[in-house]
């Protein structure tokens, strides 16, 4: 296949995902995906498609494929933002899925590769709830409160909110 041929066709199924024809553009993709089982590009918009349906375990191949493809330090296949959006995309869905350790794993090693992205943290703390492990996921929440709240109330006890982050045990 060509490679204008393979733009053509993703572009064809990413378009039909955006219209709202999810079933199809599924098809497509998963079709596109055979054809191209190393590219990581398809591998993520296929896994997307999948998680728009409800189709969680069925995104989790297609995502590791993508994310396999491409790493921080390997080839490149993936944008900066897709590679983010495929590690959010995995670590969401491995928590959906109840595979809560895993969706922790993947989501930890995003922050540490992207971390000022506040959604990867904000799923991060959910994965972290789930273990059980509250008073880290509300160190995270709390942490990005503070530095992302524009809300007037928030800012004025910004520094209050940081120490209590690390602590929130402490009493003063």
């Amino acid at each position: 296949m060509s490679d204008d041929e393979r733009d053509r066709l993703l572009a064809a199924a990413v378009g039909l995902r955006e219209q709202g024809r999810q079933e199809e553009a599924r098809d497509r993709l998963v079709e596109l995906a055979a054809r191209l089982p190393d590219d990581a590009e398809v591998a993520y918009q296929t896994a997307w498609a999948h998680d728009v349906l409800g189709l969680e375990a069925d995104a989790v191949p297609h995502y590791q494929r993508a994310l396999k493809a491409t790493g921080p330090a390997g080839p490149t296949g993936l944008s900066e933002a897709d590679r983010r959006g495929a590690l959010l995309g995995l670590g969401s869905t491995f928590r959906t899925l109840g595979r809560y350790e895993e969706a922790v794993a993947t989501l930890r090693g995003a922050v540490a590769e992207f971390p000022d992205d506040g959604a990867l943290r904000t799923f991060l703390a959910m994965a972290l709830y789930n273990t059980g492990d509250h008073h880290e996921s509300a160190r995270l929440l709390l942490r990005l409160l503070a530095a992302t709240s524009e809300d007037p109330s928030v800012q004025r006890y910004r520094r209050a909110i940081e120490h209590y982050a690390e602590d929130l045990d402490a009493t003063e």
